[in-house]
């Protein structure tokens, strides 16, 4: 398991599963009651929030390895990667967190990360279960059209309420 000092939970799917519109919904959900999130979401594209032109872009063009953009209303962290074959470890991402303002980190993407899970699956999709292959998928969300005995935790996909009074149950209790 990765270690780490605040409740964490992945959301394992494949694409098209609706992760981050899920997510979307129950964050507002956990903020309403009082819990204060982080997320981190892996991708496999080439991503770059820096602007041609703009200062900061010229400074980390320039060679900086970090660079930090600072506001009064936002704060982003750029880091070069030195090896760009290498996907990145959660762990190391984990890292980056500002953790003394956070009671939770919801984690999309990671699919094999060792770290618990719930499974996002709609059955139009035609793709296998996961949590039959990952010892640590807590509870699967399906549609309620999916009617079948799971070995773990059944959730609805489509009533992101339920998955959040889930979350609050199971990690911020």
């Amino acid at each position: 398991m990765v270690e780490f000092h605040l409740p964490m939970l992945g959301f394992a799917a494949f694409s098209g599963t609706g992760k981050t519109t899920l997510l979307s919904q129950i964050i507002p959900l956990l903020r309403a009651k009082g819990h204060r999130i982080g997320v981190i979401k892996h991708t496999h594209h080439n991503i770059d929030i820096d602007k041609p032109g703009k200062d900061s872009y010229v400074l980390r063009k320039s060679g900086a390895d970090q660079m930090i953009l600072a506001s009064r209303y936002r704060t982003a962290l750029i880091i070069e990667k030195a090896d760009s074959t290498k996907e990145p470890e959660l762990q190391d991402v984990l890292d980056n967190l500002q953790t003394d303002s956070l009671d939770l980190v919801l984690v999309e993407g990671f699919k094999l990360a060792k770290i618990n899970k719930i499974e996002l699956h709609r059955q139009a999709l035609g793709k296998p279960y996961l949590h039959p292959n990952d010892p640590n998928i807590i509870a699967i969300a399906v549609e309620d059209k999916e009617s079948k005995d799971f070995p773990i935790d059944s959730l609805d996909l489509n009533n992101p309420e339920q998955i959040a009074d889930y979350i609050v149950k199971t990690l911020l209790s």
